[in-house]
């Protein structure tokens, strides 16, 4: 069966088959992205001939038979991750403004140069945080099969040889490392972060925030190399021509002068149609199993990849904890009777059991609580306003505050508010949840809930707040 006309398959009037084409064409045109011809060599052309003489054994033995490769192809995946990677990648470094760095608890904190622009995370509405890193993990998820599929359809240019014919390709294999090389490593980490698996010994927070930053020099370059062929090869033919095409009228692209249409490519066992409804169906399947962890309520059934479990029980205080007392260190004596909550800031500390605390004035107000792995959950929160607190220290409009935790180590055992933070009328010293005491596990015998703070900051089994002038 011949492809219909305007098919996938049919080369443009007057363009040679591939079949006639395949060892012509290619010694004589040019790459755009290098303007080097591909069968010559730029400065200094004794290097890249000596590199062309001697490749690397076994080489020459592979071969790239798949005849759905093609500019076509990856230039449909890649103008998908053109739109999905910057959204990805703008939650990413929300997420680490959200943390505070102007105030010294985002990690890493000394970023040199590569420092960003702080203001007020703001408080409303309550489910920022919730919605940006959903998105940032879920849509991190969900591109996976894309990355994959935009890789397998390019992996014929990663073992060109020579892999460069001129000083200008050789920068652009540079950008090409760093794009590869940095979302493999953001993804493979982010994963496992997500897992709560730390085997690469490293400081997740310190590596991905660096990593990311590799990734996005070498996506930038790689666009302004590439952009101008993927919008040649997007508009080479339609997409609903490609829908409308069947396996048996599948064929191979028209060779290129990057080489990732095969010049003896094997007969296809699956039309492209059929690639993007498996990569479709991936990233589907992938959004199926992640988005519950955010959204909750039916939906949390289906999120198998949720780290901290689907369901746990339907007492007050059965959900969702990152950490508990005992691996915090927390010794249930000093949360007892003798617990007393500081209150620093002003002319003298002012020192408050919790029999005290739940004679002011309560609130009660329902919230959600967001992690940076993605998960969150939504209670039912009842404590004393931060600003009542922030009151009776004598400092009614703090600039800011200390919240300090009972646990003795670790990197989030205190919190630094904004002002707006503390003065949200929604902000609590939490008392309890879903109208019972919060258990040991969740804070007792106080803790913070702040709307749209990361989940660490909301210090649990807090010791004593100081209201700060600035």
């Amino acid at each position: 069966m011949t492809p219909s006309s305007g098919g996938q398959g049919a080369a443009p009037r007057g363009q040679p088959t591939p079949s006639t084409a395949a060892t012509t064409d290619r010694a004589c045109e040019a790459d755009p992205a290098t303007a080097a011809p591909v069968g010559r060599y730029g400065f200094p052309a004794v290097l890249w001939r000596a590199l062309d003489n001697h490749p690397p054994p076994g080489l020459s033995r592979i071969r790239w038979r798949s005849p759905l490769r093609g500019p076509w192809l990856t230039s449909v995946l890649g103008a998908t991750l053109l739109v999905v990677l910057p959204i990805v990648v703008m939650t990413g470094l929300l997420s680490y403004i959200a943390y505070g760095p102007r105030f010294g608890q985002a990690i890493p904190f000394d970023v040199g140069r590569l420092k960003l622009p702080t203001f007020d995370w703001p408080t409303r509405p309550s489910w920022l945080y919730r919605l940006n890193q959903g998105v940032h993990v879920g849509l991190g998820l969900v591109v996976i099969p894309v990355v994959l599929a935009k890789l397998w359809s390019v992996i014929p240019r990663l073992f060109a040889w020579p892999p460069a014919r001129s000083v200008a390709q050789v920068l652009e294999r540079v950008t090409l490392l760093m794009l590869v090389g940095g979302i493999l490593f953001e993804i493979v980490t982010g994963v496992l972060n997500i897992q709560y698996d730390y085997v690469f010994g490293f400081s997740f927070y310190t590596a991905h925030y660096f990593g990311a930053w590799v990734f996005i020099a070498g996506f930038v370059c790689h666009i302004c190399l590439k952009l101008p062929k993927m919008v040649r090869s997007l508009r080479s033919r339609s997409m609903r021509s490609v829908l409308h095409t069947s396996l048996a009228d599948t064929v191979p692209e028209p060779p290129d002068a990057d080489g990732l249409v095969a010049p003896n490519a094997d007969a296809p066992t699956l039309s492209r149609r059929g690639a993007l409804a498996v990569v479709g169906g991936g990233a589907l399947l992938v959004a199926v199993l992640t988005a519950g962890q955010t959204l909750g309520g039916f939906t949390r059934g289906a999120a198998l990849l949720l780290p901290r479990g689907r369901s746990y029980g339907k007492a007050p205080n059965d959900f969702q904890i990152n950490r508990t007392a005992i691996a915090a260190g927390i010794d249930p004596a000093v949360t007892g009777t003798g617990w007393r909550l500081r209150l620093l800031g002003g002319s003298n500390a002012v020192m408050l059991d919790r029999a005290a605390l739940q004679a002011l004035p309560r609130h009660t107000v329902e919230l959600p609580i967001a992690c940076v792995e993605g998960w969150s959950t939504t209670q039912t929160w009842t404590g004393v306003r931060l600003a009542d607190l922030a009151a009776a220290a004598g400092r009614p409009n703090p600039g800011s505050a200390i919240v300090s935790s009972l646990e003795r180590f670790g990197a989030f055992n205190h919190a630094i508010l904004q002002n707006n933070q503390i003065l949200n009328p929604d902000s609590l010293l939490a008392l309890q949840v879903n109208g019972a005491d919060l258990s040991l596990d969740h804070g007792y015998p106080a803790r913070l809930i702040v709307p749209a703070l990361p989940g660490v900051h909301n210090t649990k089994w807090v010791s004593s707040i100081e209201f700060r002038e600035t």
